[in-house]
């Protein structure tokens, strides 16, 4: 893409939030980083090393409750698109989804020790798939339908998931720095993390609640361009959405970025095991958070700068998750040498830059449904918008769930006192080399997403047709021909109303 036109188009972009309005919604994520964070770095060892559940079952429970995800995800994404209220399509789901998300997570934390093992694994999956399939995918989804539903300007998108992402990899960071010391303060049993659990669901709830206070949706003339005739029908049947989402490429290439990542970060929060098992120090979990968060979030508060600078999400997009790949392999590299401060070095430059596509994520799926608005003249951000709950819950369930398939295969045991050594080859397997392949996919899918620029094209091209549809006659001018013929007979082309220029055509 052009990077000039494009900034030139950006600075003309009318803004709608002020600063408050950024932070708010982006305190939002606190509220799902306390479901997500917590589930993806500690139910697999709470359920193997305090409830005493086998890995491998509990990675295929967790892939079946996906069963149910997959359809959530485009069901929640056309309620949103369906809604009208006085709070506006997204916010009254974001809000009331909450509520379910609390209680769900605490119930997949307090499984009964007095029960039997099938009635255990039966808790667990009815509370993980009502959590993920029904509340959190109703909260998450219209979440992050608000990036399109509260601005129209591409920068201001940009900025909402830059200020998202540091409050979801803030908060991240302190929960994985203190769970382990908490849930050890607590009493370090079952009903510790019972009481973890209703605290984080707490500050949750609060979060959550600010951030929908935070922000008002636009109305729908608004969001539909001023001098577009074409009425868009959000009441899209459940067929025409699946064929919409099908049918816009780029979609799909999100979609698949989305897996990728998720499967990248879900394999690292499975860090724990790495730091109990291989380095010795479960402890250890809240150094590398450190390492992993911080980077992230320093780079965070870059990308609408370096955005800006490089007129477009694209090329430091590739750029960053190249940088990503490069700091994986290196930290494969520094575990082989036994070098833990290596190791850390590494992992801060990987997390680095994962931060340009992070804080990009919610204004590229906004270009991609954008795209399909252009292209089809249907609006259906919450089915767009699904992409991130749908690649979040697959992406990340399906890393669980294969994470806890290779723990079983490597023969973990997590009542035993010493794992055996193909055990700890797996572990390793998992933390250093599974986030590498994904990463390397990442960078290939990057390659495709050539978005902005398909939508400036388009954009463009719609330019010059309402100026050809523009069309003033001589009559409009309140001039005649001076032929006598009727005035409304001779066009008059605006660019040239004194005729001094022969037709270009």
């Amino acid at each position: 893409m052009n990077s000039t036109t494009e900034n030139a188009n950006s600075t003309h972009e009318k803004t709608y939030l002020k600063w408050y309005n950024k932070v708010g919604y982006g305190s939002g994520d606190i509220a799902g980083n306390v479901v997500y964070a917590f589930l993806s770095a500690f139910v697999m060892i709470y359920l193997t090393d305090t409830v005493g559940l086998n890995a491998g079952i509990i990675g295929t429970l967790m892939l079946l409750s996906k069963i149910f995800d997959g359809g959530s995800d485009l069901f929640f994404g056309m309620m949103i698109d369906r809604t009208r209220t006085k709070w506006g399509k997204a916010r009254p789901w974001m809000f009331y989804g909450y509520f379910g998300c609390a209680i769900t997570l605490v119930a997949v934390f307090a499984i009964p020790t007095s029960m039997g093992t099938t009635a255990q694994y039966a808790w667990f999956f009815i509370a993980y798939s009502l959590l993920n399939a029904g509340f959190f995918t109703a909260n998450n989804i219209a979440f992050s339908s608000l990036t399109a539903l509260i601005t129209k300007n591409r920068s201001e998108r940009v900025q909402m998931g830059s200020i998202r992402f540091m409050f979801a990899f803030g908060t991240s960071l302190l929960i994985q720095t203190i769970t382990v010391g908490f849930v050890a303060y607590m009493g370090g049993d079952a009903a510790a993390w019972r009481t973890v659990a209703i605290i984080y669901a707490i500050v949750g709830l609060i979060s959550n609640t600010i951030a929908v206070a935070s922000v008002r949706e636009l109305p729908e003339s608004e969001l539909r361009d001023a001098d577009d005739d074409t009425k868009a029908d959000d009441k899209v049947s459940f067929p025409e959405t699946l064929k919409l989402l099908i049918n816009n490429p780029f979609y799909l290439i999100l979609l698949g970025v989305y897996l990728m990542a998720q499967f990248f970060s879900i394999t690292l929060n499975m860090g724990i095991y790495y730091m109990t098992y291989i380095l010795g120090d479960a402890n250890l979990l809240g150094v590398f958070a450190w390492t992993i968060n911080i980077p992230l979030i320093v780079g965070l508060l870059l990308v609408p700068f370096i955005v800006k600078a490089m007129g477009g999400m694209y090329k430091i997009n590739i750029i960053g998750y190249a940088i990503t790949l490069i700091g994986r392999i290196l930290v494969i590299v520094a575990a082989s040498m036994g070098s833990l401060p290596l190791m850390l070095v590494f992992t801060g430059l990987a997390s680095l830059g994962q931060a340009p596509l992070q804080g990009t994520l919610s204004a590229l799926i906004a270009e991609a449904s954008e795209y399909t608005y252009l292209t089809k003249g249907k609006r259906i951000d919450g089915a767009f918008f699904s992409t991130t709950s749908l690649g979040q819950k697959i992406g990340g369930g399906v890393a669980t769930a294969v994470a806890g398939w290779l723990l079983e295969l490597g023969g973990y045991d997590g009542t035993a006192e010493v794992q055996t050594e193909q055990a700890l080859n797996m572990i390793s397997f998992i933390y250093l080399w599974v986030p590498t392949i994904m990463a390397t996919a990442v960078v290939v899918l990057l390659f495709f997403l050539r978005v902005e620029k398909a939508n400036q094209k388009l954009r463009d091209s719609m330019i010059g047709v309402g100026r050809e549809k523009v069309g003033a006659t001589v009559d409009d001018l309140g001039v005649s021909d001076s032929e006598g013929r009727p005035a409304d007979s001779r066009p008059v082309d605006l660019a040239d109303p004194e005729g001094d220029n022969p037709p270009s055509r």
